[in-house]
């Protein structure tokens, strides 16, 4: 006998308590059972809905559901209903190299689909610091900077310290053998001599999203 799917309860309460809604996250979840999380954060009027680290037959499940909700493959995550860009707040997504890019497109698309406008800047590493250093004058506007990088992961630092604004840092898991799959720039950006940054996890711009969203709206 076919795996009998367990119940989904989805929290469809939490918009009205934290002010930010629950999120999908696919791995581990069936089609059927994000199709269902999904439904339920629609009928009880829930905005945005995503669907994070999904797999490709997750998306299919829920393109083919509602035509409307947009993938964002390099991100790879798929928004159901994003909010109209109606806070005040505006961030940049600041990323060191090219490899990096899947987790600043994460970081980027979620702050996006919660309403706040996101700058990128792009390939901008300590490898080249004058590339940063000459987007000084871009940074300095922002209400908040998520820098993604791996290596070392001493972009943060850098950013911390040339400009006022809040710095959240992201550690990806980029790099060679003794960067360790992002532990590295993780105990980096955790050890930062620039006061004032905030570290999340490997690989989670989501994460990096969903606190900057939390600030800036709160401002």
């Amino acid at each position: 006998m076919p795996p009998v799917e367990p119940e989904v309860i989805p929290d469809v309460a939490r918009q009205d308590r934290t002010g930010q809604p629950e999120v999908i996250y696919g791995p581990g979840k069936s089609p059927a059972q994000v199709l269902a999380v999904a439904g339920a954060l629609v009928d009880a009027g829930v905005r945005p809905i995503l669907l994070t680290r999904a797999t490709p037959d997750q998306v299919q499940a829920v393109l083919g559901a509602d035509p409307t909700a947009t993938f964002h493959e390099r991100a790879n995550v798929v928004v159901i209903r994003a909010v109209e860009r109606s806070s005040p707040g505006r961030i940049a997504v600041v990323s060191a190299g090219t490899s990096d890019l899947p987790v600043a497109d994460e970081a980027a698309v979620v702050a996006e689909a919660f309403g706040l406008t996101v700058e990128r800047i792009t390939d901008v590493g300590v490898a080249g610091v004058h590339r940063v250093i000459e987007r000084v004058p871009d940074l300095e506007r922002m209400d908040l900077v998520i820098v993604v990088a791996g290596m070392e992961g001493a972009l943060p630092s850098v950013v911390a310290g040339l400009v006022p604004a809040p710095v959240i840092a992201v550690p990806t898991s980029v790099g060679y053998g003794a960067s360790f799959e992002g532990l590295a720039a993780l105990l980096g950006m955790l050890s930062s001599c620039a006061p004032g940054v905030l570290t999340v996890n490997i690989d989670n711009g989501f994460g990096a999203a969903m606190a900057a969203h939390r600030i800036v709206s709160r401002r």
